[in-house]
């Protein structure tokens, strides 16, 4: 989403080219990009590797023992496909999408005047974060990992005429990083929708790709320390999961018939909306959460961690927990006062349409002004 957004700013009035990455058996991207907003779309083709637990095993000790971070290492040795993509070409502005292809900004700067880092994530806290939570040989790896992006950080950042991060929080951790760099704030966004038509279902819900290692952390943590306690105080309730991968949670969800796996959907929004609340138990993860925004969109109200709600403003649109007993309290709290849902979601719906729609986030991108723009 944030990518899109991305796209369509620069599309709005001026002519765009695109390099993409693809999986091994990933579908075409030329069917399924907007290519009304593109002048060319070229394809890069990642190696086939397997997703074999014991296969990503040996991998990560491989990238351990050279202190190569996973993505960095997965995105790694495409310089000459970058710079024949680009080649003959000027343009006035490249924006590379994603620490791990900051490598890229050597040939995007070849053939353009400004070059943009787009930092979803900053990737040292990412894995400092996975490895707070986890234990014995994954906590060391992940501080290593944590440490080698931070040294990567420390190269690669200084060199990009701008770097963009998705909330203050991150900013000023980049600036910690990279003292001289021009960060720019864009946040996470979604575009204008109306606010649907709320048809509250007694269920929770819980939104994301199910496959991303803080979600699944996630959902492994509610399923187990707050679930319970709110199953057995309200007999009819129901936990409805959404999102893609959903085969990645189904064994720590497994057996209990009032969990739903929703799997992918169309659109989250109206989903969210059949929920009396929306459940974030992130305790791992950087950047700012997009199914905050959406449930914020569809007036659901929020229970999250601080950590899942970093970046993103609190106050009145949603409520905090620091521990599995205040989220339960606070999760149940709404189930049984629908005008205390009514408020917050209300309040949620309210911040969505002043500061978090594509149209608002794109003014702080008003720095950037080209006219011919190339996308990686």
């Amino acid at each position: 989403m944030r990518s899109a957004s991305l796209l369509h700013f620069l599309a709005r009035h001026h002519a765009v080219d695109m390099i993409v990455f693809r999986e091994p058996r990933a579908p075409d991207p030329t069917e399924h990009l907007p290519r009304d907003l593109l002048r060319r779309l070229h394809v890069v083709d990642l190696p086939p590797h397997s997703r074999d637990p014991l296969a990503r095993a040996m991998r990560n000790a491989g990238r351990l023992a050279r202190r190569v971070p996973p993505l960095v290492d997965r995105f790694a040795g495409f310089g000459d496909c970058i710079s024949e993509a680009v080649q003959g070409q000027r343009y006035e502005l490249a924006i590379i999408e994603h620490f791990w292809c900051a490598p890229y900004g050597e040939q995007a700067a070849a053939a353009s005047q400004t070059v943009v880092l787009d930092l979803h994530n900053i990737e040292s806290a990412l894995h400092s974060s996975y490895a707070a939570r986890a234990r014995g040989v994954q906590a060391a790896a992940h501080r290593a990992f944590s440490n080698a992006c931070r040294e990567l950080e420390q190269k690669w950042l200084p060199r990009f005429d701008y770097l963009l991060a998705a909330s203050e929080a991150d900013a000023a951790r980049l600036h910690a990083i990279s003292p001289d760099s021009r960060v720019l704030v864009y946040p996470n966004s979604i575009p204008w929708r109306p606010l649907p038509q709320r048809s509250e279902d007694h269920a929770i819900v819980f939104s994301g790709n199910l496959e991303y290692q803080p979600n699944v952390a996630a959902v492994r943590y509610f399923q187990r320390e707050i679930w319970p306690g709110l199953r057995t105080q309200w007999p009819d309730l129901k936990w409805r999961l959404i999102g893609k991968n959903p085969a990645r949670v189904a064994k720590i969800v497994s057996g209990d018939p009032r969990i739903e796996l929703t799997g992918p959907v169309p659109d989250a929004i109206p989903e969210l909306a059949r929920g009396n609340v929306a459940i974030v138990p992130i305790h791992e993860g950087s950047g700012t959460r997009v199914k905050i925004i959406e449930a914020w969109a569809a007036g659901t109200p929020v229970v999250s961690t601080p950590l899942g709600a970093e970046g993103l403003p609190a106050g009145e649109c949603m409520l905090l927990a620091n521990n599995a007993a205040e989220f339960r309290d606070a999760v149940s709290s709404l189930v049984a006062n629908p005008v205390l849902r009514d408020r917050i979601g209300r309040a949620g719906r309210y911040l969505f349409e002043r500061e978090f729609t594509w149209e608002r986030a794109w003014k702080s991108l008003q720095v950037l002004d080209p006219a011919t723009m190339v996308k990686i």
